[in-house]
């Protein structure tokens, strides 16, 4: 059975966007989920009222398993690998990006890491909605990175006006067309939208303050957190392995995160296959039925999706014949098999 892999999430955007921020957001408001931060340059993540100094290849552990890392792009794998030891606990690994990083490479060597622990988890590219264009004209490159984006943040929404809000919606739709959007102030993006979240029993045994004690009774309802939708899909019938991968290369505009079990039933493949994808980004990893009886649950995560569109397109997926008598009917499927 195949380990679980902790997800690395990138987030980029230029000098300003917001990164930081972002970041600060997700570690104050993401419960018991452990998350590790890698920073990619010197500085310091400021935490509500603590203040955390990085220094290059530093670790600092905080009360609620948070490690706060600063290295350089060269040791991102060593220092994956060493978040992703099992005696840290982590359950998300955040990465941030130099403002001036090309997020490319970055990807390029989480891909071809080769520690089996850790696993792509997305590129968030930030956008300073009020400098974005300003940035756009002096460093026209880092508009090109949102191509390669999995979800794109328009941060500071609440410093442009709606006629300019809309104009750069259309420009971020043309730079990366069926991206996820999503709009963000003081880069309040709910963190169930990019990492899952993870209940723990509560310690009733002496500990030391966490962030989620030191926010306790603290009220979000007014945080500007972005506008997201799941939709679920189910199925006991066996998916055509063609069908998927043709609903996954052309997937709906938005859709952001495919997760869960599917069930293949042709011979020789009949185990349980475990999917994953973050934006174009697609896993499968084989695993074991446990005695559960062989279904297809998805799990769909995104933007202004259509569900019953969504639910419809992958009931047509199904078969009551699998592969048809096609020996080759999964090879489309075997070469995303980590």
């Amino acid at each position: 059975m195949a380990g679980r892999q902790i997800p690395v999430v990138l987030v980029a955007g230029f000098l300003g966007s917001g990164k930081t921020t972002l970041l600060n957001h997700l570690l104050a408001t993401a419960g018991g989920t452990r998350i590790g931060v890698v920073v990619n340059d010197f500085g310091s993540i400021n935490i509500d009222a603590m203040h955390v100094a990085g220094q290059v290849d530093s670790m600092v552990s905080l009360g609620n398993g948070c490690l706060c890392c600063a290295v350089d792009a060269s040791g991102l794998d060593a220092m994956l690998a060493r978040l992703a030891e099992p005696s840290a606990g982590i359950d998300v690994i955040v990465v941030e990006c130099s403002g001036l990083a090309d997020p490319r490479e970055l990807i390029r060597m989480l891909l071809a890491g080769e520690d089996p622990n850790t696993g792509y988890g997305g590129l968030v590219e930030v956008v300073d909605a009020a400098e974005f264009e300003r940035t756009r004209a002096r460093h026209p490159e880092f508009a090109t990175h949102l191509r390669f984006a999995d979800v794109v943040v328009l941060n500071k929404t609440d410093r442009v006006p709606p006629a300019g809000l809309t104009a750069l919606r259309a420009v971020v739709a043309a730079e990366a067309p069926g991206t996820p959007l999503l709009e963000a102030v003081r880069g309040q993006v709910d963190p169930a939208f990019l990492f899952d979240s993870v209940e723990r029993p509560a310690d009733t045994g002496p500990r030391q303050l966490s962030f989620t004690d030191l926010l306790a009774g603290h009220d979000c309802s007014e945080h500007a957190h972005a506008a997201y939708r799941s939709a679920e899909f189910t199925s006991e019938r066996p998916v055509d392995p063609r069908k998927l991968m043709d609903f996954l290369d052309e997937r709906p505009a938005g859709l952001y995160r495919m997760k869960g079990t599917v069930h293949f039933g042709i011979p020789g493949y009949r185990q349980r296959f475990l999917l994953h994808t973050v934006g174009n980004y697609v896993r499968f990893h084989r695993s074991s039925w446990a005695g559960d009886p062989p279904r297809t649950a998805l799990v769909l995560i995104g933007t202004d999706l259509d569900e019953a569109d969504l639910r419809a397109r992958l009931d047509a997926c199904t078969t009551e014949t699998p592969g048809s008598g096609d020996e080759h009917a999964m090879l489309p499927v075997l070469r995303y098999i980590a």
